[in-house]
């Protein structure tokens, strides 16, 4: 089974996050193949909106390094992934086209940060949104606390990256998270119809303008990945980073000591 679907029909290509068994998670793979289709799309002149979401209704993704998953994992090979993450989510930011991403139900952690480099995200009526590492011990590292002050303000920002609570639709729409709320069966529709218009209009204009409100809020940008990038590597070796997973694993309150 294709783990990442991709189709487009004139100027709306679709990208879909396939691995409905193991909540849409996405691996090392799902986050190579998201990374070469970014690519690709680069250099498609066709192309002018895109739109990503998960199969099925559950999920839009569970996320990439669950504690469940770390558990199998060592430092390096965690830190790979969170390198990987952060190379295919700042390819994705910076495509040429207006990017969608259609939150179909659960959207969290790593997924989570996915479409916050998305340029807008419209979510169905029964979808939640969350970025709960803190929780684990840990805070967001594939782009979580650099993206997220621009789109909700910093206080809210703080507010749920420290807090790790759920968002449900409502909630989302009300932080300006998302432009739109659906009914299930109508999220995707709703996404082709706002990427149609989008496409409808002039390409030049459409990139022109992404480029021009992508440098006006770049100022900061690199400075604060690289702090988060070096906080973040950093984490992987703590006490806490260890606590918070096993305590979740265990199904017991984390014991934080700060170290």
């Amino acid at each position: 089974m294709e783990e990442v679907l991709y189709s487009a029909a004139g100027r709306v290509a679709t990208v879909v996050l396939n691995r409905p068994d193991d909540e849409n998670r996405m691996t090392p793979a799902v986050l190579e193949r998201l990374g070469a289709i970014a690519d690709a799309l680069a250099a498609d002149a066709e192309v002018q909106a895109v739109i990503l979401s998960g199969t099925g209704t559950r999920f839009f993704s569970a996320g990439m390094l669950h504690p469940k998953v770390r558990a199998k994992l060592n430092r390096e090979q965690i830190l790979a992934i969170v390198r990987l993450a952060n190379t295919v989510f700042d390819k994705i930011e910076a495509l040429p086209q207006i990017t969608i991403a259609a939150l179909n139900g659960v959207t969290r952690a790593g997924a989570a940060e996915l479409t916050l480099a998305c340029d807008m995200r419209i979510a169905a009526a029964h979808a939640t949104w969350a970025v709960p590492e803190a929780k684990w011990g840990g805070f967001p590292g594939a782009g979580a606390p650099v993206r997220l002050p621009g789109i909700v303000g910093r206080s809210r920002a703080l507010e749920i990256i420290c807090t790790g609570r759920e968002l449900n639709a409502d909630e989302m729409q009300a932080v300006g998270l998302t432009l739109e709320t659906h009914p299930g069966e109508g999220l995707m529709k709703g996404a082709h119809d706002l990427a149609a218009k989008i496409a409808a209009c002039g390409p030049l204009a459409i990139r022109g303008a992404k480029r021009i409100v992508n440098v006006r809020g770049s100022a900061g940008f690199k400075a604060a990945r690289e702090l988060s990038d070096e906080l973040r590597y950093a984490l992987e070796s703590t006490h806490d980073m260890q606590e918070g997973a096993a305590a979740l694993l265990e199904g017991r309150p984390p014991r934080f000591t700060g170290k």
